[in-house]
Formats: C-alpha cells, sequence, structure tokens
C-alpha cells in the first residue's frame, strides 16, 4: 500500500514536539495552591509559563466623623448659616462650593496646621480653601470667585459626595 493510501490509526501517537497537558494541569494546580502569581518550565526548545492576576481583597475603612459643631463667627448675612455637617444648604445655593469628587474634605494641609478658612475669612479667586482625597490623592479645592466665606458645611476628615455643598461664599 502506498504511504497517502494509509488509513489513520485509531490511536494517535504522541508527537515528539506535542504539549504535555497533564504537565500544564499540574502546573495549574501547583500556582493555584501557592502564593505564587507565576510559574515558568523549560525543558530543551520547550517553554511553559503559567500567570495569574490576583486580585486585593476590598479593604474596609473606619472613618470618624465628628458630630456638628456650630461655628462661633456669626454670618454677615442677616440670616444665620447653618453649621458644618448640617446639610442644610444645597450646591443649588448661588454661593455654594460643591465638590468635584466623592472623597474625604480636610479643611486643613496638616492636623496640626490652622484651616485654610474659617466663616468670616475673605478669599480671592483661585485661592486654596480645601483639600479632598480620593484615592489616595489630595486635590486643591480652589475658590470659584472673590469673596467672604458665610458657611463652612463639612468639617475636617468628613466623607462627601459629588456635587454636596462644602462651603458658601458671598
Amino acid at each position: 500500500m502506498p504511504a497517502n493510501d494509509r488509513k489513520p490509526s485509531s490511536k494517535a501517537q504522541p508527537a515528539s514536539d506535542a504539549i504535555d497537558t497533564g504537565l500544564i494541569a499540574d502546573l495549574a494546580k501547583l500556582l493555584n495552591k501557592s502564593d505564587l502569581s507565576e510559574i515558568e518550565v523549560q525543558k530543551g526548545d520547550l517553554r511553559i509559563k503559567l500567570a495569574r492576576t490576583l486580585m486585593a481583597a476590598p479593604v474596609a475603612h473606619a472613618v470618624h466623623v465628628p458630630a456638628p459643631v456650630a461655628s462661633a463667627v456669626p454670618a454677615p448675612s442677616a440670616a444665620p448659616m447653618p453649621g458644618p455637617g448640617t446639610g442644610k444648604i444645597d450646591a443649588s445655593h448661588p454661593g455654594a462650593v460643591a465638590s468635584p469628587m466623592v472623597g474625604t474634605a480636610y479643611r486643613r494641609p496638616s492636623p496640626d496646621a490652622k484651616a485654610f478658612v474659617e466663616v468670616g475669612s475673605t478669599v480671592k479667586a483661585g485661592e486654596k480653601i480645601l483639600l479632598i482625597e480620593a484615592m489616595k490623592t489630595f486635590n486643591e479645592i480652589v475658590a470659584p470667585r472673590a469673596g467672604t466665606v458665610t458657611a463652612v458645611l463639612v468639617e475636617d476628615g468628613q466623607p462627601v459626595e459629588f456635587g454636596e455643598a462644602l462651603i458658601v461664599i458671598e
């Protein structure tokens, strides 16, 4: 019988360059059982590399939110403005400075420093009034206009939402 007329064998013979799927399965099991993120094996011209992406587990953070404290300096307007954290002024107020992101608001550059602004402070447009920490980055919040701070609506270290009123400048 000529070579091209042969019928295929029912039993496949492993070729010398065939990949050993059993070895790959064993390596995958070893990778899953260990704290390794990658295994590489080389034998002659054959090189096998297995890798996995490790996902960090979510971490819960405890946040201490201090009780609201009324401001000691009265607002210059006729009607008294609410103190920090009362939430009675929303971002639609004409003088409100809204949070541009979700994060943690800080009224001072460091725990032992004085606050950037207080009720009654006069600010210039572009002057730093707060910091918002989001994803380990401190973002400066600047005054959008010049004026007098009539209300500070957040406490130092308070979580804030996007669009939440932070300070009122009139």
